[in-house]
């Protein structure tokens, strides 16, 4: 296989490559990773793709399955070979590839397209100077295969690397957008409903970067739209509708005129006969709502728009939910049934992401879409859409007989859709709603079962609000055992429900579980032993909630004797490697810190099991083989926050355990991981082992300190702001431990400090947080160190402690403050107005002696400032502060 100038194939190779390509698209069961192997070895001939693309070019002899196999490996191949092969094979197939731009065959003209996507990614437009004359050459011909094969490659180029059309090429008088634009633009009104599509798409593509090409034909832009917006095609519709939404995310500015009429447009299209062009227009609300454009443009719709919404919520006849509805528990789940599953690594501080949890399955549709667009709607206009959605809602809700059951369901959902929004306008009939909505729980249709789970736990706040008197106390036990029921049914989507429901309801009533534990443990269990694997999961997560909900009520025996069998045998059942141990661990971590250092008696298989888990995966990082399991991290960032609720729950008593095994050099290879949720657990552990036992990490005190002072310089902070976060908490707790041994790294730490408490606004609030607690501590263990500096913070600093909400972390870094304005009482004089801010930020000093300390501070800076300099400074105060300083005796 040599390469020549005019290379041609050898008539064998040819044969050899199509066969195999035969072999491979074939259904048959012929070894396909034998096929596979054997092509690889071909692909290590200089010209192997040069056949490839003859094949795909030429081979008029060969299915069109197999000319597109060619081209679909040729693709792959050019993405991890492109560079290192001959320029003269480059070139030959560049020029095959144009050859066939105008190919017969649809199907050879878009493999075409999409090799040419991955070239132009690969080289540049600089790289191919032929091929732009060859696009316009074919968009000018008035001929369709050509017309349509540029126009599909000239689409893929804008779909993935929209940006190389819009630089400047040398040799070239304008941008190639420049030149392409106008005939994008001439195509919108082709008879052909491909290139209408084609060319709308690509235009589309540029919204979001705008060049100034667009910016200068946005009319002519906008004339298009409005000419094909009832375009008999349904791709283009749903085009027209995309563009609409991303005008109005990015560009509003240029709809303004127009806005009237493009409202009317996407309200008339919402009801399109074609759920994808109906989907795409009901984009527009959210999109609409989310850009914060003033309200009143849309308020004069609302009474068309709100029943359109209403009626697109009822289950289309075709949606997969209708037959996963009627799914028994009795079958068991397949691994695509198993969603992908996020573990949320710890986190120390205020502002843990939100979980939307809101969503009950995955796939997203019109149904989906209105509700979400009602939602939010609903917290754009509150009240106001309610005296047109309630008679609607009591409509649908009335008709009892059985095909009306889908607007039922409807009417059901459109009430959890607007449980926030218009809570204040339903607050008065909360109590009659609720009442409707238990009976539900029981209704004949399971989809009417799980929504009404889902919509009573949107009013949970409000049920557990009312514990209080006998009717709301007898509703919220009766919405309890209603959704427990749930739970034990056998229909698979309502257990789901049921169980997300709980959830929630849960972490609403806290401690007022605390009377039902039996019940709900007995229902929980029960569920448990009969789930199968997809739903497990969320019995896991009801689990760990309760735990986390009603904390040491549960650490009684009558209750564990219910709880832990099930969750060990379980335990016991799964191996290693098995992922479905994920949602356990989380769920042992809740129960260990509820339970605390009633913990203790299960705590050592657990601690152990999550050490050889670690181990194990570090070494399959390096060696899958012996360890004899694939590296998975998640396995790694579980068990390591297990541990770190069992350092939580079972505070020094952990101590034993952490002495008896290699967890100090396990953990500090974690905080040195390359991933970065790998690192953000293992600091959250270092942290919990601190204030647990800190006496064990102090052998590599010193590599501890380093690595997390490492994570605070701006560049990882901008990159990883969690683990960052975890680092600067960490480094605090080990500080108060160790005191005079941290010294070696406090002027490193106080540097990374500095900038992120002076650039406060721009950083996530926790880190900011976490940042002014840590120097506190840090300037109490070693104020030596810290108080010659504190000029350069002081103002920055004390912004940031009279933010901070009271407790035990901040009474730490006023003890660091008090015992810096000890060491240099001069270096406070110039921010004493923040200093006294962040003192008046104190609803209460719990600590005597700390706030005796804080009365010394401000006492000292009394006597400093004489001659009525001192009242004249108290003057100059807020009231409010003037006020809170009062209580310090000054």
């Amino acid at each position: 296989m040599a390469a020549s100038a005019s290379w041609q194939p050898q008539e064998e190779g040819l044969k050899v490559i199509c066969g195999l390509l035969e072999q491979q698209i074939s259904p048959s069961s012929v070894d396909k990773s034998q096929v596979w192997q054997e092509l690889q070895q071909y692909s290590q001939f200089p010209d192997f793709n040069n056949y490839l693309a003859f094949i795909l070019a030429r081979a008029e002899g060969k299915s069109v399955e197999i000319r597109q196999a060619a081209g679909l490996l040729l693709k792959n191949n050019l993405r991890t070979t492109y560079k290192s092969m001959a320029p003269s094979h480059h070139q030959y197939i560049k020029s095959e590839l144009l050859l066939c731009l105008g190919a017969v065959d649809r199907h050879i003209r878009s493999t075409v397209g999409t090799i040419i996507s991955v070239v132009v990614q690969l080289s540049g437009i600089l790289g191919w100077p032929d091929l732009l004359q060859a696009l316009v050459a074919c968009l000018d011909s008035n001929d369709l295969n050509h017309m349509e094969g540029a126009m599909d490659a000239l689409f893929k180029i804008c779909e993935d690397i929209p940006q190389v059309l819009d630089s400047d090429v040398p040799g070239l008088a304008e941008r190639p957008i420049n030149i392409f634009l106008p005939r994008l633009f001439q195509f919108f009104q082709s008879p052909h409903p491909s290139l209408r599509k084609l060319s709308l798409g690509s235009v589309n593509q540029y919204v979001m970067l705008m060049p100034a090409a667009l910016y200068a034909s946005m009319d002519k832009y906008l004339q298009g739209l409005f000419v094909l917006a009832n375009d008999p095609a349904a791709e283009v519709r749903k085009l027209v509708c995309a563009a609409f939404v991303q005008l109005i995310e990015v560009h509003p500015d240029f709809l303004q005129p127009h806005l009237k009429n493009v409202i009317e447009y996407i309200l008339q299209v919402n009801e399109d006969a074609n759920d994808e062009v109906a989907l795409e227009a009901c984009e527009f609300w959210t999109a609409y709502c989310d850009a914060q454009l003033p309200p009143e443009n849309l308020r004069e719709f609302l009474p068309c728009l709100i029943p359109v919404l209403l009626s697109n919520m009822a289950y289309a006849d075709d949606d997969e939910s209708l037959v996963d509805a009627e799914e028994d528990e009795s079958l068991p789940d397949r691994d695509q049934d198993l969603k992908p599953r996020f573990h949320t690594s710890r986190y120390h501080g205020s502002e843990d992401a939100e979980e939307d949890d809101d969503d009950i399955v995955n796939v997203w549709n019109l149904r989906k879409c209105s509700a979400s667009a009602l939602d939010i709607l609903s917290n754009v206009f509150g009240d106001e859409i309610l005296p047109t959605l309630l008679p609607i809602i009591q409509a649908k809700l009335s008709s009892s007989d059985d095909d009306a059951w889908k607007d039922r369901e409807a009417a059901v959902l459109a009430l959890g859709a607007i449980a926030e929004g218009c809570i204040n306008g339903l607050y008065p009939h909360l109590s009659e709603i609720v009442s409707f909505l238990i009976p539900l729980l029981d209704d004949k249709f399971p989809l009417i079962r799980s929504i009404s789970c889902w919509t009573i736990s949107r009013f949970s706040k409000y049920i557990v609000q009312n514990i209080g008197h006998q009717r709301g106390h007898e509703q919220f036990d009766k919405a309890l055992m209603g959704l427990l029921r749930r739970i034990l049914e056998t229909n698979k989507r309502v257990q789901e429900a049921a169980c997300s429901a709980f959830a929630t309801l849960e972490e609403e009533a806290a401690e007022e579980l605390a009377p039902r534990l039996e019940i709900i443990l007995h229902h929980l269990m029960c569920a448990f032993g009969k789930y199968q694997r997809r739903n497990l999961r969320i019995v896991y997560d009801a689990i760990g909630t309760l735990a986390d909900a009603v904390g040491g009520e549960l650490n009684q025996p009558v209750y564990l004797e219910i709880l832990m069998p099930p969750l060990v045998a379980k335990w016991q059942q799964l191996s290693n490697a098995d992922k479905d141990l994920f949602p356990l661990l989380e769920c042992f971590t809740s129960i260990a810190q509820a339970l605390g250092t009633g913990f203790s008696q299960f705590a050592q298989p657990i601690f152990q099991r999550c050490i050889n888990i670690i181990q194990t995966q570090q070494l399959a990082k390096v060696d899958p083989v012996s360890a004899g399991v694939q590296y998975d991290k998640e396995f790694i960032v579980c068990s390591l926050d297990l541990l770190s609720g069992l350092a939580e729950g079972l505070g020094s008593g952990i101590e034993s355990l952490v002495s008896q095994s290699n967890l100090r050099d396990l953990l500090l290879q974690c905080c040195m991981d390359d991933a970065s949720d790998v690192r953000q657990s293992a600091f959250a552990l270092l942290g919990d082992l601190a204030r647990a036992c800190s006496i064990h990490l102090r052998p590599r005190l010193s590599e501890f300190l380093d690595i997390a002072t490492n994570q605070l310089n701006m560049s990882k902070i901008k990159e990883t702001v969690s683990v960052a976060n975890n680092a600067c908490w960490a480094i605090g707790e080990l500080a108060i431990k160790v005191r005079q041994e941290i010294s070696s790294v406090v002027m490193t730490v106080i540097s990374c400090l500095v900038p992120i408490l002076q650039h406060a606004e721009e950083m996530s609030k926790s880190l900011v947080e976490n940042s002014a607690i840590t120097l506190g501590r840090i300037a109490w263990v070693c104020p030596e160190l810290v108080a010659p500096h504190m000029e350069h913070f002081m103002q920055a600093w004390c912004i940031s402690l009279s933010m901070i909400r009271d407790d035990i972390e901040k009474e730490d870094a006023f003890r660091g403050l008090c015992a810096m304005v000890k060491a240099n009482p001069s270096g406070g004089l110039s921010s004493l107005v923040f200093m006294c801010k962040a003192i008046a930020s104190w609803h209460e000093i719990r600590s005597e002696e700390l706030h005796n300390e804080v009365c010394q501070v401000l006492h000292g800076y009394k006597q400093m400032l004489r001659n009525g300099a001192w009242e004249q400074f108290m003057s100059a105060l807020e009231p409010q502060v003037k006020d809170k300083l009062l209580k310090y005796q000054v």
